[in-house]
């Protein structure tokens, strides 16, 4: 029997589950009399639905169609699939049509976007004022992310870091990839090189660039945020950029900003090395200067270099770069 029933207001009739899968209220109609009289014919099919033979044959082809009918055979006329194999079956169909209508959607999507950009190019931007908007659109972005986050990182750090921690840590507890390059300059704030470790720790891959060309962050290669002003005077401004030209070009610089960056990381700990030479090797590893090394060691000049001279004898190493390089090999970064 077709679904009649009505809705809570008991005046627009409900929607047939039916219908989900492509199927209208008269075949479904057709379908319920075939299973219960599987052997009256198209003849005792019509009767039974209160309409014409012709009309009978029609939706008897669309449930062939439909996969909900098997075609004659030597054994007799149309047969009804089972139900519980057939339903299955559209149900599958049916998500897979959706699948490619949303893949569809998205190369529509860009093709919306791009027309919308040469009508209105002031799209491309949105510009955000204060420490609240900025505040808002990286949560935003943050929370869109589906495949992959990449950023920037380096002074002057002009707000609290704890909200970004924190958005960082949902991403990457989502399964988002999360690739971060860090400014060495920036590493020599223990607070900062202590964040960026935590980060790493939670899963997030990160490098090191003695300098990196601005703050950046990129969403799935298609949205942009970047700041305007770098001055506590100029108060806070960034700049968010949509899925264009500029995104494209701003993930390429990302990339190869990657590929010349140093990783960092967590020494290995194979009982090679005490916990001070694995913090020393890792600080080195960051590309930071001896200053910034011996002030956060809490160790002199003179005795840190000596601590690094020690380790390039027990590894070989003529010179930092060897050092590096041989402690990599060895699992020590």
């Amino acid at each position: 029997m077709v679904n009649t029933a009505n809705d809570t207001a008991g005046q627009t009739p409900a929607a047939s589950p039916w219908a989900a899968v492509g199927v209208s209220a008269f075949d479904e109609l057709l379908y319920q009399a075939i299973l219960n009289q599987p052997d009256a014919g198209a003849a005792g099919w019509a009767l039974l639905t209160g309409s014409s033979p012709a009309r009978v044959r029609e939706a008897c082809n669309r449930l062939l169609t439909l996969g909900l009918l098997q075609p004659p055979d030597s054994m007799g006329g149309l047969r009804a699939v089972d139900p519980r194999v057939a339903i299955r079956a559209l149900i599958r169909r049916r998500e897979t049509e959706s699948e490619l209508l949303a893949a569809t959607a998205e190369e529509m999507a860009t093709a919306y976007e791009a027309g919308l950009l040469r009508e209105e190019p002031s799209r491309l931007v949105e510009v955000a004022s204060g420490e609240g908007a900025i505040a808002a659109r990286l949560e935003e972005m943050y929370a869109r992310a589906e495949h992959e986050v990449c950023l920037f990182d380096t002074p002057p750090y002009l707000a609290p870091p704890a909200p970004q921690v924190d958005l960082q840590a949902d991403l990457l507890s989502r399964g988002i990839v999360s690739r971060g390059i860090y400014a060495a300059t920036g590493l020599e704030d223990p607070k900062v090189l202590s964040r960026a470790l935590r980060m790493v720790e939670l899963g997030e891959q990160a490098r090191v660039l003695p300098s990196v060309p601005v703050k950046l962050l990129v969403v799935d290669g298609c949205r942009a945020l970047l700041p305007l002003n770098a001055s506590v005077a100029g108060g806070y401004c960034a700049v968010v950029v949509w899925h264009s030209a500029v995104t494209e070009a701003l993930q390429k610089l990302f990339e190869l900003a990657w590929q010349q960056a140093t990783p960092l990381g967590q020494a290995a700990d194979g009982g090679e090395l005490s916990a001070g030479e694995r913090t020393l090797i890792r600080l080195l590893a960051a590309g930071m200067k001896d200053e910034a090394v011996a002030r956060h060691l809490g160790v002199s000049l003179r005795t840190l270099r000596r601590r690094v001279s020690e380790l390039q004898e027990r590894l070989g190493a003529a010179s930092r770069f060897q050092l590096g390089m041989r402690a990599s090999q060895r699992g020590w970064v």
